[in-house]
């Protein structure tokens, strides 16, 4: 008899960055670091444990912002210009720290793993990442899902722009994946009440929250996290597992912060002469992360010693080790209170693992091939509805996985002026949507283009990053410039008087989604 059954969901989300006017964009590095770090090395163990037969089942989102910046042909090319730049920096380094018994084996493995990856991406992937994740998601090892348009807050939405928030991301999902998406990744896995009916509208079958969307429910769900819930409207919410989340979250408890893990602060692109950097770092003098770190962790102080590889790799075996035995001890003690097996859901941001977390992507591959000693069974939550599909009705309790766990991040005094610009937009949108469903040429072309306009200015990322202050400054610029080309189109439209100088200058930096239409809005 089963043991049980373990979800592993990671949320595989950047907001849309790319510019036709810079050939080097610092923004536009979020995804090349995400792509050299955490997906192409997950894929390329998802080839391995296929080879060796290991069964596999990893749920993932694949956001619609992420998808086009995957599939877009430019920032690809670019993409291979950052590898080029990165291997030659490889070799100079392996020049630098020759002789050095504890550096030179470090520089070495750079080399070798970066001229690895991007081999990986231009035989085995033919340059596009998508290839990869339609490859597993058509064997089973991957279960493909969807998330917003572009990553919008939908609590603070009105019904018909999560509507269409929810309509442009499965057309975009369709797109790239030949199907209509069944489950979802709620932007910043927030919930409110009657989400769930315009799910259900769109073909979503299950979705994700944090732990207490589901144990606040109401009535309270008899087997808490350990089973989904169904929704009046016969969605599927699987909530989120506290403790396989603390093991990997947790600053203090969790895995990534062992002494053996490669140091993420300590990279070459600080660390030395500005001479000799300069040509891999950004054009205008800043200083930026390479990729080239040669530190462990070690501890607390500023004192890092040198990095081994071999070493960390064997700790993640012990690391996935503990956390497989954890989990079965987790789903035995359960397992006594239940007239099912048990499910844990385990959900985390992907970039955790290989950016944050250097190892993190070797430490998933090894939780797989731990789990055939055991009788956990890897599931997808498609997989678990076909198996049960009978499940308790609940209102889910309103919540997200942001600080606090419920909305404050993306609504507070920072950010909060925000929102009457994307309210007056969505409405405004409806209005000429409904007032224009039948323009073509000129006025459906600038119509589109305010549509995208009004979807990246709802991107959650911008409020949440002007709160961390993380790239607060970039994020503050990029909702007003949304919000200022949404208005001067909004003007063209109302008085049919089109400036195309201007049109084709922001359609060609803010070209997402080429393929979209305004009447989404109507």
């Amino acid at each position: 008899m089963s043991g049980g059954y373990w979800s592993l969901v990671l949320h595989s989300h950047l907001p849309y960055v790319h510019s036709r006017a810079h050939e080097y964009f610092l923004e536009e590095h979020w995804l090349f670091e995400a792509i050299s770090e955490t997906y192409i090395p997950l894929l390329m163990h998802l080839r391995d444990l296929e080879r060796e037969g290991v069964y596999t089942r990893i749920t993932t989102s694949v956001t619609p912002p992420l998808a086009e910046m995957l599939a877009n042909k430019d920032l690809m090319r670019k993409y291979v210009a950052y590898l080029d730049r990165i291997l030659e920096l490889c070799a100079k380094e392996k020049v630098r720290v020759y002789g050095d018994e504890n550096f030179a084996p470090v520089a070495t493995m750079y080399e070798e793993r970066f001229a690895a990856i991007k081999s990986f991406f231009l035989n085995d992937l033919n340059g596009n990442v998508l290839n990869g994740y339609r490859k597993y998601n058509d064997n089973g090892m991957l279960c493909v899902i969807t998330c917003g348009a572009t990553h919008g807050f939908f609590p603070f939405m009105t019904e018909n722009a999560v509507r269409a928030q929810l309509e442009v991301a499965c057309r975009i999902h369709e797109k790239h994946f030949g199907v209509r998406p069944k489950g979802i990744w709620l932007p910043e896995c927030a919930y409110y009440a009657g989400a769930d009916k315009l799910l259900a509208d769109v073909g979503i079958e299950f979705f994700f929250v944090d732990s207490h969307g589901i144990l606040y429910a109401d009535p309270r769900p008899k087997y808490g996290t350990y089973a989904p819930v169904f929704t009046s409207n016969g969605v599927a919410a699987f909530g989120r597992d506290y403790y396989s989340s603390k093991q990997v979250w947790s600053s203090k408890e969790g895995y990534p912060g062992d002494t053996s893990y490669r140091d993420f602060y300590r990279d070459v692109g600080y660390d030395l002469d500005m001479d000799y950097i300069a040509p891999y770092i950004s054009p205008d003098g800043e200083r930026v992360f390479t990729g080239l770190k040669y530190h462990k962790i070690t501890g607390e102080s500023d004192f890092k010693e040198a990095y081994n590889r071999e070493v960390a790799l064997n700790r993640t075996k012990d690391h996935a080790r503990h956390f497989v035995q954890e989990r079965v001890k987790q789903l035995a003690d359960v397992a006594a209170h239940m007239d099912r097996e048990p499910h844990i859901v385990s959900p985390y941001d992907a970039e955790l693992f290989g950016h944050w977390w250097f190892e993190g992507t070797d430490f998933i591959a090894n939780i797989f091939r731990e789990l055939k000693n055991t009788n956990i069974t890897p599931i997808t939550p498609l997989e678990y509805l076909q198996k049960f599909r009978t499940n308790q009705v609940v209102q889910v309790n309103p919540s997200s996985w942001g600080d606090k766990g419920y909305y404050s991040v993306w609504l507070n005094s920072g950010n909060d002026w925000i929102y009457r610009h994307l309210r007056f937009m969505a409405d405004s949108m409806h209005e000429l949507a409904v007032k224009y469903s039948e323009a073509y040429g000129d006025k459906q072309r600038v119509l589109n283009q305010m549509a995208r306009e009004l979807l990246l200015a709802q991107s959650s990322d911008w409020a949440f990053l002007i709160t961390t202050g993380t790239a607060a400054g970039y994020s503050i610029q990029r909702t007003k410039e949304h919000i200022h080309n949404f208005m001067k189109l909004y003007t063209m439209v109302e008085e049919n008087r089109y400036d195309f100088e201007y049109l084709v200058y922001i359609e060609g930096n803010n070209d997402y989604y080429p393929e979209i239409d305004f009447r989404v809005y109507r």
